[in-house]
Order: C-alpha cells, then structure tokens, then sequence
C-alpha cells in the first residue's frame, strides 16, 4: 500500500508527462489540411461550375431555333448584287440531285461513317465517348486537333448556319436540337438528310451529285477509291477538291481508307491495293465539266474567294446576300471584248487576255476580264491567277519610283543610254539595238530604254525597290530579284496587281487593296460582314506626280501612242517580254514575237491593266507577233474609253511638294541638289499685252504663265531710256500717269527657284504730247526687225527671212513655208498664211520659215518654237535618230532578255 502512494507533486508530474507523450503521438500536419480545405474548394467550384454551365447550356438551349424538314434538306442559295445593288448571280440554287437511304450504297455508308462518327447508331444524338476523346485530344494536340460533332450535329450545323455565333452558344443549341433531331427522325431519314445536303465543292450538293460531277457516274458505280474521295471531302470541300488538289485529295482519300480498316469495313489488302490507285482515276476530262450558267463568271468566281478570305461561309448553301463593287456594264463591255472580234481584230482563238478594271481611289473593283471565251465554273482566271512577267510596266515600280521616292530625283535627272552588261557580263539590249545617250528619266522612261532602267535599278538598290514594290501590294521575294527584274525579268504578276498597283500613283501616292464586296448580309437579314479595307500610304505625293506626269508622256509621245485617248487625263505603261533565244528556235518562233504583251494605265477615276499572250501547250509555244502586240493597248482604249464616256475625269493635280522648272519636276527642298541651272530654261511668260486706258491714265500689263512659284521682273525703256517698273508674284503690272506721247516698252522674265527665264516682250505708245522722231522711227522699223530677229514666247532668237528652215543639228530636212499655226508675227519675205502641217507640232514663235512636218500617224512632238533654223515638223525632231516623234512605234520596249 506504502509502495502504491504517490506524493500530490509526483501525480502532477506524471500527469505532465503523459501529456507531452500525446503530443509527440499524435502532430498536428498542416500540409494534410491544406490539402483537404483545397478538395473542398475545387469540389464547391466544381459543383458551381457545373451548375453555371447547365444552367448556361439550358438557357441556350431554351433559345435554339426549330428546325423545319426544308431546313434540314434543302440548301439555301446565296445572291450576288452589283453597285447599283441588281441581282446578277444566284448561286447554289438548282445543283443537286437528290437520293433516298435504300438507294445509297453500303460501301459508301461504311465510308461516310468511318470517317465522320464511327458510333453513329450507338448515340442518341451527341456521343459522351466521343466528346472525351476530342477533349483529350485537344489538350495533348491543340485546340482544334479533332472535333466532337456527330453526324447528326453536322445536320443541324448545317441546317442553322449559325457560323457567326459564339461558340459555346453554337455548340449548346447544335447539341441540344441534335438530341430532339434522334427523338424525331429515325438514323435512316438522318443519314439520308446528311448525303444529299452536304456541300462538297464546285457548287455541288450531296454525293449522288457529286458523282456525277467528278466521275460522271452514278454513287453506285464507284470503285472503292473513288468512293473514299468523295467521303472524305465535306470536312474541307475546296481543299479536297480532285479536280484542283490532287495531292491533298490523295491524303485525304488515304485516311478514309486507313479508318475503314480500322473499323473492319475493308480488308487490309483493299485497303493498300486503293491507296495505290492515283486520283485522277476515274475524274471527268477537264473539256467535259459542268460549265458555269452564271454570268461573269471570273467576277463572281473572285467573289466566292473573298467571302471564304472573311469566315467559314459556304455561298452556295448558306442564304447570303452579297454586295458587290461591280460595275454591271463596263464588266459587260468588257467580256464583250473579249469574246468578239466586233471590237477587237485578235490573230486567233489561243490568244489569251486578262483585264482588271478598279477605282483609282478606293480599289474596289468594277470589272474582271478572266480570259477569251471563259466558261468553266472556277476555270482560270487570267485577271487574277495568272501570273506573268511584266515587261517594262515594272519600270515605275522597282526603277523610277524608288528613284524620286528614296533618291529625291528630278524628271530631268540625267541617265545614259550607252553599251552596258549586267555583272556577269550579259549585255543588255533594247528593241531596236541602238544606244541614244545621254538622256533624261523623263525621256528614259517615256521611251521606255532599258540601259536607264537598269543603271537607275543599280542607284536605288535591291532592298529599297522591293521594298517600294511591297507598299505597292506586290509581295516580291528578294531571291527571285535579279538584276534583269529592272526591266521585268524573274517578276511575276496579275493584271489585279499592276492595276492596284498603278492606282497608286494615280491617287496621290495612297494605295488600297483590290477587293469585290462591300458588304455580306447573313440570313437572318440583320447581321452584316463587311471587309477592313484601310488605306496606306504607299509612297510621298511628289512621287506619285511626279511618275504620273511622265507616264502622261508615254501615250502622247512614247511607246503608248496606241492607247492615247483625245482629251482624257491619263497616264501609263507598255510591256512585253522577250523569248529565250532556245525557245525562238526550238518552236520555230518569229524572233519580232514576243511572250507577253501588257499596258498598265490609269485616269482619277479607273485603274485599268491588260495582258495578253498564249499559253504553252505540250511540246509548243506561241508568240505575240509584231502586228498584235498593240492588243493589249486596244483593249485599254477601248474600256478606258467606254466606262469614262459621259463622265468628267479630272487632271491630275500637282501637289506643293513639286516645283516645275521648265518642262521638268524637281522636289521641294530638293532643287539644289537636282538641278544644274545652267542647263535648264525657264519658260518666258506668254500672250505678254500692254494696254493704255485713257480714262484712268494708266498703263496695264499683262502675260501668262503655266508654271507655278514664279516671280515675274518688268523691265524695259521710256523712249530708248533704260527703265524699271518692279517685280510681281501676279500676272500684271499697272504704270500710273505715263509720259504723253512716249513709248514704252516692256520686258517680263519669270524667275522659279533662282532659274530666270528670257524675256518676252510688248510695247505700247501714249496719245498726246510731242513724239520722239527716233522712237517713231523706231516703232515704223519695228515689224520689219521682229520678222527677222524678234524672239519667240521662249526668248529664243528668230529665224531670218532667208533661211532654209533646215536644222543643221537635228535630223529633220523637210523645207516649207511657215511652221502650222504660227502664233507669232509673219515675216513680210514669207508667205504668212497659217501653214497646216500633217503633224501636231506647233510654233507659237514669230513666224520662223518652218517646215511643213509630216509627223508618222499625226502625233509629232511639237517643233522648236522659233529658233533660228529649226525644224518645227511634227515628224522626226530628236538628236542623233532619237525616236521622240509621232512615228514611234507603239509598244515597242523590251522586257526581260
């Protein structure tokens, strides 16, 4: 009992101790906690989450649409409307031929259902399985890698075309309707829907049609790889598309094979022995295709590639209402064109043409020529798809452009026109194998000479002219740019392309991407589509002007005459290439022929570019002979013509930027540098008039003057004595209170950045007073010594009575009486009637014995005005052979060699 007795103080201790044992039992773990309190919070969320997307997919599927039997069956047509917003196309109206479930063959079921939902008769309208498996997939391969939609939902899918809906609302509602769609239809009626509603490219709906369409035989006569082809086409019709990507299709057709296997349907050895069948197998020939009943077919057919550019929107099933940019007329104009000899006199049917006609200023396009007698649905488009080389159009841009652009050239910068190779020591030649010299850009340019162009291209360098090229829209690749694509060697474009590219230059330097839709009204009739189009700045204003005024040149004086319409602001561009000397003797080609044949113009209003050439064929190759190579020019002529009749087409307007020195450009801020001024004349003041008004004592002056910034000085003399009456920014001058009787004469010089110009003269005797006898004198002299000596409106001395009007230093020889439509005063010793010289040129000299021109076509370059002894013919006026004249062939540049 005494051994059992504790002290009070050895109970507390024991108790101390079992206490602490207890701890040390049983620790408190924190991470455990953390770990249950994290379950419970993802467990609450969970459930929210899971409450928040029932209720989500409840409220979606509360506000799905009913679907009619017509929806689910019948696809709905699109429809096209011009500017003027008339219907002009319908597409997807009348193109299926419809099958019932006992007529479709079982191979091809297995097929559909291998491919598209392997478990379609197991579900009940959406498959859990096969949601998991797309989820996963998703996770591990990326959004998108596989899809979750049953057959049935492709029905629905495409019965709704509800394409522009969130996805999650669109998803719900297809879920939801496809579960009511198994309630209502049976698996049979459902499939039978899917196989005759189903888009499968080229405007065609349903497999029985599209049988017919790529095999030209009934679903039930297809062989095994031709049946996987077309099974395997609704997930992207137009990429899978045997007659346009055989490559894909083969792919494509391999998979459906493989997951026919995979599912027992074919063995492993019809699985193999149909894989090594080409596609081509079987496909109808090209010249036997279904041809297109809708009218401008390469406008619509650039339509339905726009609407795919800007969503997943099916024309020909989806109800759209598309708005267009064209112009019904000038298209009609233009197909016209190419599909009669009523307008055009073309060599032969193989001749091909492209035409791509847009407003200069926003790019929408007015109308597309696609080629002569174009008649397959989605046939080539030579507007759009064909990609040639351009000749000497490209000057402009990776030449020139860039020069004035990134170099601040002038018009008048001067070039060479000597014997020159490209680095590995090819020589570069032009059409006629003649070197002209020195010369300007304007000159180079207007003639079109490739030595200029190409020593221009060496200045401006490699990067900076492809870089001018890209603002252009034309994605050039820096390595297929070599030294022979300054003259249109390695290029390859569109006729789009150099027509929105060309508008540019037109439209103040500002360029726009070519485009065919305004707008696209879904079917709902409210929701609307309308494409980002934004204007960029493609290079500076002065550039534009600048490149604008001399490509004016090219239709009045260059290589362009063909093209030239009689009072219409334009400017523009030949082009042709060359054949490989190999191909000239392989095919037994004229060595004149050439293998394209362009001309890029534009007005305010239209951008218009043409090509025209022949395709290669097996074993042979075409040439635009000499005669024909103008085609391209007609053809601009006649649209340019046609769509600007009735409308006014302002000039160009010149922008602050530029300074007009003369009859070249230089760039503000950029004269000193460009310019050499002893070398350049400044044009005198014209119609230079003083007038005497007794009423108010006064003496009035007046002149004009075409060039801008000028500062006039008026000088002359009182009765012999030297005098000076100021300086004016205007055009006149008034002298008050004038000496009675004296006769004044008066001097006017125009002065333009620091270039002053010779001077143009007038005279006018005051009533009253006593006269001087030796102005009298003077005066009674006075027609005698201007029919003699008096200068022109350019200052430019003026012919003796006696010359021959032969011009020692220029190549024209022809002698006559009096220049046409002398401006001036007549010489007494000549026959002073005005003179009607079969060229253009005119003098508006005093009267210099000219010669009657006999300008080649009627479009000589204006003659001299009044300088002693010059030819002012409208022929042959130039330096050393210089073909400045009317008698300039057209179209006569060379391109790539």
């Amino acid at each position: 009992m005494a051994e059992k007795y504790q002290s009070r103080e050895e109970r507390r201790k024991q108790m101390q101790a079992n206490q602490h044992k207890k701890k040390r039992k049983k620790p408190k773990n924190k991470f455990l906690t953390f770990i249950k309190r994290l379950i419970l919070v993802c467990f609450i969320l969970g459930l929210a989450g899971v409450i928040a997307g029932i209720s989500t997919f409840a409220y979606y599927a509360s506000s799905s649409p009913k679907l009619t039997k017509k929806q689910l069956s019948d696809p709905i047509p699109s429809v096209i409307k011009d500017k003027s917003n008339k219907t002009v196309a319908t597409l997807g109206a009348q193109n299926r031929k419809y099958i019932d479930y006992e007529e479709l063959p079982k191979q091809m079921e297995n097929a559909i259902l291998s491919t598209e939902d392997a478990r379609f008769y197991q579900h009940h309208g959406i498959d859990p399985i096969r949601l998991g498996g797309a989820v996963v997939a998703n996770f591990t391969k990326g959004f998108g890698s596989e899809g979750a939609s049953t057959l049935t939902q492709q029905v629905v899918s495409m019965a709704l075309n509800n394409k522009n809906e969130k996805t999650l609302k669109r998803k719900a509602q297809e879920a939801w309707l496809a579960i009511q769609l198994e309630r209502k239809y049976t698996k049979h009626e459902i499939l039978e829907m899917y196989v005759n509603k189903v888009y499968m490219s080229d405007g065609v709906f349903g497999f029985e049609t599209a049988a017919e369409h790529y095999y030209g035989k009934s679903l039930s006569k297809l062989s095994l790889p031709e049946i996987a082809v077309l099974a395997g086409m609704p997930q992207s019709p137009n990429n899978y598309n045997p007659f346009d990507h055989p490559d894909l299709t083969k792919k494509r057709r391999d998979i459906v094979l493989y997951m026919m296997y995979k599912n027992h349907k074919i063995t492993k050895d019809e699985m193999e022995k149909a894989q090594a069948a080409p596609v081509s197998a079987g496909l109808v020939k090209e010249k036997e295709r279904n041809t297109n009943a809708n009218k401008y077919p390469a406008f619509v057919n650039e339509v339905i590639k726009e609407v795919q550019r800007l969503g997943n929107y099916n024309v020909y099933a989806d109800g759209l209402t598309i708005y267009t940019t064209l112009d019904s007329s000038a298209q009609q104009y233009t197909e016209k064109i190419l599909n009669t000899n009523s307008i055009i006199n073309y060599p032969d049917k193989k001749m091909q043409a492209g035409i791509a006609l847009i407003d200069t200023k926003t790019g929408e396009i007015r109308a597309l020529g696609g080629g002569r007698n174009m008649k397959l649905d989605r046939g080539f488009n030579y507007a759009v798809d064909t990609k040639r080389s351009p000749g000497s159009t490209i000057k402009p841009i990776l030449d020139y452009g860039p020069a004035i652009e990134y170099l601040h050239w002038s018009t008048g910068h001067q070039l060479n026109d000597v014997a020159t190779t490209y680095s590995d020591g090819t020589p570069i030649n032009d059409w006629d194998n003649r070197f002209l010299g020195k010369m300007s850009m304007r000159k180079a340019l207007y003639l079109s000479r490739n030595i200029p162009a190409y020593e221009t291209y060496k200045e401006v360098g490699k990067e900076r002219a492809i870089r001018f090229a890209k603002k252009l829209g034309l994605n050039l690749n820096s390595k297929d740019i070599v030294e022979s694509s300054s003259i249109g060697g390695g290029v390859q474009v569109s006729p789009l392309q150099m027509a929105s590219a060309y508008a540019a230059f037109g439209n103040e330097g500002i360029y726009n991407k070519p485009h065919a839709i305004r707008k696209i009204v879904l079917r709902d009739g409210v929701t609307e589509i309308k494409p980002h189009v934004q204007s960029k700045i493609a290079m500076s204003d002065y550039t534009a002007y600048m490149i604008t005024d001399v490509l004016k040149d090219v239709l009045t004086k260059g290589t362009g005459i063909t093209a030239h319409i009689p009072g219409l602001p334009a400017a523009g561009k030949t082009g042709t290439t060359n054949f490989d000397k190999n191909d000239l003797a392989k095919y037994g080609i004229l060595s004149s022929s050439v293998q394209d044949s362009w001309f890029a113009g534009y007005t305010t209003r239209y951008s218009l570019a043409v090509w025209t050439g022949y395709e290669s064929e097996k074993g042979k190759k075409y040439g635009v002979t000499r005669p024909y190579q103008t085609v391209a020019q007609q053809i601009y002529r006649h649209l340019m013509r046609y769509v600007s009749e009735g409308k006014e087409t302002p000039d160009f307007t010149m922008p602050k930027s530029v300074v007009r020195i003369g009859s070249e450009l230089y760039i503000r801020g950029h004269i000193d540098t460009a310019i050499d001024k002893k070398s350049v004349t400044q044009d005198a003041p014209a119609n230079v008039h003083a007038a005497y008004d007794a009423d108010s004592n006064k003496i009035t002056v007046t002149w004009d003057y075409k060039g801008s910034d000028a500062t006039f000085n008026v000088s002359g003399t009182i009765n012999g004595s030297a005098a000076s009456f100021g300086s004016t920014s205007g055009k006149s001058i008034t002298v008050a209170n004038p000496k009675a009787g004296a006769t004044y004469v008066f001097n006017v010089t125009a002065t333009v950045n620091g270039v002053k110009s010779k001077a143009a003269s007038t005279s006018v005797t005051v009533p009253g007073g006593s006269t001087d006898t030796k102005a009298d004198d003077n005066q009674n002299k006075q027609p005698e010594d201007n029919a003699q000596k008096q200068p022109d409106a350019n200052n430019n001395p003026g012919t003796d009575t006696n010359q021959s009007g032969e011009n020692k230093d220029n190549t024209g020889s022809d002698k006559g009486t009096n220049s046409g439509n002398s401006n001036g005063n007549g010489s007494k010793d000549n026959n002073n009637s005005p003179g009607n010289s079969s060229g253009t040129g005119t003098s508006s000299g005093n009267g210099s014995p000219a010669n009657n021109g006999t300008g080649t076509n009627g479009n000589g370059s204006s003659g001299s005005n009044g300088t002693k002894g010059t030819n002012t013919n409208g022929g042959n006026n130039s330096n050393k052979g210089d073909n400045s004249s009317g008698s300039t062939p057209a179209n006569k540049d060379t391109g790539s060699e």
